[in-house]
């Protein structure tokens, strides 16, 4: 099955790159492309985009705001993307609240191609881009420094089973499902279906989401 992208980013240069290398690729069609936020949601309901590639800091609307009404659209509309925020790290205070929009993860603009390519291709499959030290870090640095939500995030975690949790806590801690079934010592598989019923009973859309609020229920306590 082909992925189809959008690429969203105000420099033509770089929309330009992007796509000359993602529609080399035999499973990757780019359809579209936007050079800000603005217009990347008239691109996005026109197109209908397995993955949006988002910059973060752009005219008009910003990255962040786009990824938002993506990731939330009105009443009606039913296609949503997933959202790779493109970013540098002097706008990471943006990849948290990305992350908790909604977003899939992110990547820094000067990675390898090779990585570019991956990052489609794992955001596309419905995991999210969380393998990096870096993100794991950031996500505890900024779950440190955040005022206290509104209801007590704890409450949502009452529902998960011992197992659970624990595998919730590994999955903030950054360890692949290869990684926590070794430390668990269980089948691949059966961390997989741990997983699913964590992201359902928490209503959380992916991996993302639940490590941002495994460090807001301070089930994972951030530097430790």
């Amino acid at each position: 099955m082909t992925i189809r992208v959008l690429i969203v980013d105000d420099q033509a240069m770089v929309r330009a790159g992007f796509a000359a290398l993602l529609n080399a690729q035999s499973d990757i069609d780019v359809v579209g492309d936007a050079p800000d936020g603005r217009q990347a949601l008239e691109v996005s309901g026109r197109t209908h985009p397995d993955v949006v590639l988002m910059d973060v800091r752009m005219p008009e609307m910003d990255g962040l705001e786009a990824a938002r009404r993506l990731l939330d659209p009105p009443p009606g509309v039913v296609h949503r993307p997933r959202v790779l925020m493109l970013t540098t790290f002097d706008v990471d205070d943006y990849v948290y609240e990305a992350l908790r929009a909604g977003a899939s993860g992110f990547l820094l603009k000067d990675a390898p191609p090779a990585d570019l390519i991956n990052a489609v291709r794992v955001v596309a499959a419905g995991d999210a881009l969380l393998a990096p030290s870096v993100t794991r870090r950031l996500i505890a640095d900024f779950a440190k420094n955040r005022p206290a939500p509104r209801h007590d995030p704890r409450l949502r975690l009452n529902g998960l089973t011992p197992r659970e949790t624990e595998v919730l806590e590994l999955i903030a801690r950054g360890l692949s499902n290869q990684e926590i079934a070794a430390h668990l010592v269980l089948a691949e598989q059966t961390v997989k279906t741990h997983i699913g019923r964590i992201l359902a009973k928490l209503s959380l859309r992916d991996r993302a989401q639940a490590v941002v609020l495994a460090y807001e229920s301070g089930l994972v306590q951030p530097g430790t």
